[in-house]
Order: structure tokens, then sequence, then C-alpha cells
């Protein structure tokens, strides 16, 4: 099964990316792991992507999909995988089907989990970590027995960041601007499975079992 996961920050698509992996016995390949363990290993490819990296840039999509490839191409690919994060635009996406047809492959399907942006927020802003331990707690979903105090070691809970309202908000819109066209282009190849990513994890695991039948 060779797959694409689609969607924004919030969507669960972590939770969801392990529980395919584990159901079809395929590696999940998110671009940020791939990124980080090319850069780790110092290989030639990483390399190039760090120096644009440590510029504040964008990795062109050239040594992009050269990265992916690379990771394609490995032993435990060869029953399919799970592309996370990758393809970003529709440049990408046509990139990825010339080099999978040179592996004479191709895409099984698409799925992308579609929630609406004001259960994101609610998600996202309830999120609070522990300073210590780093483990993850939901004011609302998954609170800690303690208010503000970790289950684990009883450190501190603290809301990062980039999980406020203002700039979760900006993180949906400029995924959702980016990635409209992608959505297209994979509906008009036949291969987009919509799945509401406004259910509990269960019955989005099912549903894209489902789907994928």
């Amino acid at each position: 099964m060779r797959l694409i996961l689609l969607g924004p920050p919030g969507a669960g698509k972590g939770t969801q990316a392990d529980y395919i992996c584990y159901k079809y016995n395929i590696p999940h390949i998110s671009t940020g792991d791939i990124l980080r363990a090319n850069i780790k290993e110092k290989t030639q490819l990483g390399e190039k992507a760090k120096s644009y990296m440590d510029k504040g840039l964008l990795v062109p999509d050239e040594l992009m999909v050269s990265i992916i490839k690379d990771r394609l191409i490995k032993e435990d690919c060869k029953e399919g995988f799970l592309l996370d994060g990758f393809p970003r635009t529709v440049s990408q996406a046509d990139s990825l089907e010339i080099e999978l047809k040179n592996l004479k492959q191709k895409l099984d399907k698409v799925i992308n989990i579609d929630v609406d942006k004001g259960e994101l927020i609610r998600r996202a802003v309830g999120r609070r970590i522990c300073k210590n331990c780093g483990t993850a707690y939901h004011i609302e979903f998954n609170p800690p027995k303690v208010k503000g105090k970790c289950d684990k070691c009883n450190g501190e809970l603290f809301q990062r960041n980039d999980d406020t309202e203002e700039v979760v908000e900006k993180r949906i819109e400029v995924y959702l601007k980016q990635t409209k066209p992608l959505i297209k282009y994979y509906f008009d190849k036949g291969l987009l499975l919509n799945i509401d990513g406004n259910k509990s994890i269960d019955e989005v695991s099912q549903d894209i079992m489902n789907s994928l039948k």
C-alpha cells in the first residue's frame, strides 16, 4: 500500500499514521524525520538541505524530491510506504509521480484528514506540556489529575508559545492555502479519500481502514 497522508496541524496525523503503518506493515516516512536523519548522518543531501535551513530558507523542491527518492528506494519501502509532510505543493506532487513511475510504482490513495478550523484551535490551545518530562496533556480531553501538575513526575505544565489561538490560526491558514491546490490535484486523479477528523481517534481510524478496503 503506497499512501500519502494530508491534514492540518492538530488533525491527529501522527496517531493515525502509526495505526495505518502498523496495520499495513509499511514505514512512516515523515519529511521532518528524513531531513533530521540526513543532517545527523551528514549525507551529501543532508548537508545541502542544512545549508538552506541554517539560513531560514525552505529546502528547494528539487533537493526535497531527491531526499524522498533516496528514502523510497530503501528495502523497507518495497511493499509500500506512508508519506507524511510531502508533497506540499502540486509541483512536488508532479515530481513524486515521475519518480514513482521511474521506480515502476504508483500511489494507491491520498488520505486527507479534514477537521473544522474551530476544532483544530480548541485542540491546540488546550494542550499543555510537562516542563520536566515532556508528557502532553489537554485541559479538556486529557487533563492531569492535579491542575497544572504532571501525573508522572509532578512537573509543572506549560502552554507552548505556538499553541496560542493567534499562532494556531495562522498555521492553519498557511496550511489550507498551500494544500488546497494539492487536494484538488489528487481529487482530479481519483486518489483522494476525505476523512472526517472531527470524530474520536478510534472512529477516524475505522473510517480510514474502511475507505482503504
